[in-house]
């Protein structure tokens, strides 16, 4: 064999051990790195910000992924939808996401992520609403309510989300109570 054809033997080798090493290096680093612990996983911890960005973004083209082919009922915006959707939002939701002005709660100051302030709306379709809802977001504390509420209550409450940043905090506290009530009627109508 010729010096030449053997020096670019020895070259293409080298790059093959090369990319070898590079291929086991990865997985074994990130293997130490979880095990080790190096990541503080603590809610009182901030996220860095290239792991904040990564986060947001992987969550931001998951939701829009997956709620592309959601049609939201034509009704969305029925005053029916929108009280339901008052009772169960002050039910399920305040706690962490609050009312029109609400102080914090003990459970919203601890979140991190920080849950975002639903009352003074947001960028998301109804349809990203409804499937945040319905499936939840791992690592946020944001339960996936679909397992014990039916899409028609989702969708109330998306109706109720849409409507809320245009009410003050007297008019949303007549509308849960409005919403309470009549839940209360229809359970007394129905024994």
């Amino acid at each position: 064999m010729s010096e030449r054809k053997l020096t670019g033997l020895r070259r293409r080798l080298l790059w093959v051990a090369l990319a070898v090493v590079v291929v086991l290096a990865i997985p074994a680093g990130a293997a130490l790195f979880i095990y080790d612990g190096v990541y503080d996983i603590g809610a009182d911890a901030p996220h860095t910000k290239p792991v904040f960005w990564a986060i947001s973004q992987l969550r931001d083209r998951s939701i829009a992924v997956r709620a592309r082919g959601i049609a939201p009922p034509a009704d969305l915006a029925a005053p029916s939808r929108i009280a339901t959707g008052a009772g169960l939002y002050d039910k399920l939701c305040t706690s962490c996401h609050l009312a029109p002005k609400m102080k914090k709660t003990d459970l919203s100051k601890g979140l991190y992520p920080k849950p975002p302030p639903l009352a003074y709306g947001t960028d998301l379709t109804p349809s990203q609403e409804f499937w945040i809802l319905k499936h939840g977001i791992k690592l946020t504390a944001m339960p996936s309510w679909g397992r014990t509420h039916s899409d028609d209550e989702l969708w109330d409450i998306v109706a109720f989300l849409k409507k809320m940043p245009d009410m003050d905090p007297a008019q949303y506290q007549a509308a849960a109570a409005g919403a309470a009530a009549a839940a209360g009627a229809a359970a007394a109508a129905a024994k």
